[in-house]
């Protein structure tokens, strides 16, 4: 026999009334379960839901009852896998978009001896001969802002054999044949817009070849949370990763050239170059020895993003440069799992 609820008086709220639930209402409540996946008709999204609350707290319950089933199904896998032992299959490999990457005909095999020669030949080779020893210059767009300036400062700390000039009104063209009679291998160029850093110029003197990125994500050494202290004057370990291509293997020449081929391992400093997706992260840290099989690191900065937007031949010419590669968003970027670095 069902029990209607029963019309109670709150306390001071004027003779609102709130109503109390029967017998059996209560007794159902208690049966239901906490989270129950919302029933729709077949082929029914949430987002044909006209009220956005309605719509936000059905989408909301519909995932924590995913999440709550992924999680069921996840320890029913480990207990059947806990319970054949050896015998238990191996975990399949996850789908990602690295390793579903559409194949390049330009991936680098380092046993290639056409590679090899390329290498002994290049705009880099006096370098990796240790022949020359790099000596930079790094410099700004027209008249640099704060931000800028001390992005410029904390890379100089870095990069051994390094100077930082300022130029104000003074064209590119005419700072390189500068740098080339004074005997810098290669010019970096910080570009900002709206006070801000966007852009980098990497050109090898003095023959090039000249790399043009998009800077994005700059942060400075003190924006870091709990960075470790200012870096020290030693020479840091270089890592480069995943540059298979061609064209990732020419920047990541470029890359190692701005540093000295000996570094110092007493100071425990490494400079990272990590690409991903044709985004290319920088990182600087310090690794500190905890005990003999664990290791801290500590990010020292700064940090920043860079990606790729065209190689040139040469030393940097804007109007007659002859160009090896240009990214074309809208013609190359045809496919989420094709790369080109």
């Amino acid at each position: 026999m069902r029990t209607e609820g029963k019309w109670k008086m709150e306390p001071g709220t004027k003779g609102k009334r709130r109503r109390e639930p029967g017998a059996g209402e209560a007794e159902a409540a208690e049966a239901q379960p906490e989270l129950q996946a919302p029933e729709f008709p077949p082929n029914f999204s949430v987002s044909e839901i006209k009220n956005k609350q309605r719509r936000q707290f059905m989408y909301q319950r519909w995932r924590r009852a995913q999440r709550k089933e992924q999680l069921a199904a996840k320890k029913k896998r480990q207990k059947e896998r806990e319970a054949l032992g050896d015998k238990a299959p191996p975990k399949p490999v996850p789908k990602t978009i690295e390793n579903q990457r559409v194949y390049d005909e330009t991936t680098v095999d380092p046993n290639d001896e056409e590679v090899a020669f390329d290498e002994a030949t290049d705009e880099f080779s006096s370098y990796f001969s240790r022949e020359t020893s790099p000596r930079i210059l790094i410099t700004t767009s027209d008249r640099p802002r704060g931000r800028t300036v001390r992005l410029c400062e904390q890379l100089a700390k870095i990069i051994p054999n390094s100077h930082v000039y300022y130029r104000r009104g003074l064209a590119l063209k005419k700072v390189i044949p500068q740098c080339v009679a004074r005997g810098f291998t290669d010019l970096l160029v910080i570009n900002e817009d709206r006070k801000v850093p966007n852009g980098l110029i990497l050109s090898h003197l003095p023959n090039g070849p000249t790399a043009h990125f998009k800077m994005s994500s700059a942060r400075l050494a003190k924006e870091l949370k709990r960075r470790g202290k200012d870096p020290t004057e030693h020479t840091p370990e270089v890592i480069l990763n995943n540059f298979s291509t061609r064209l990732g293997h020419t920047i990541g020449r470029m890359f190692a050239s701005l540093f000295p081929h000996d570094p110092q391992f007493v100071g425990r400093q490494v400079a990272t170059f990590h690409n991903q997706r044709d985004y290319i992260f920088f990182r600087f840290h310090r690794y500190i020895f905890r005990n003999e099989k664990k290791v801290g690191l500590q990010e020292l900065g700064p940090r920043f993003t860079l990606k790729l937007r065209s190689l040139q031949k040469g030393t940097f010419d804007s109007k007659y440069g002859e160009y090896e590669w240009v990214h074309k968003r809208h013609e190359m970027d045809t496919s989420r799992r094709k790369f080109h670095l």
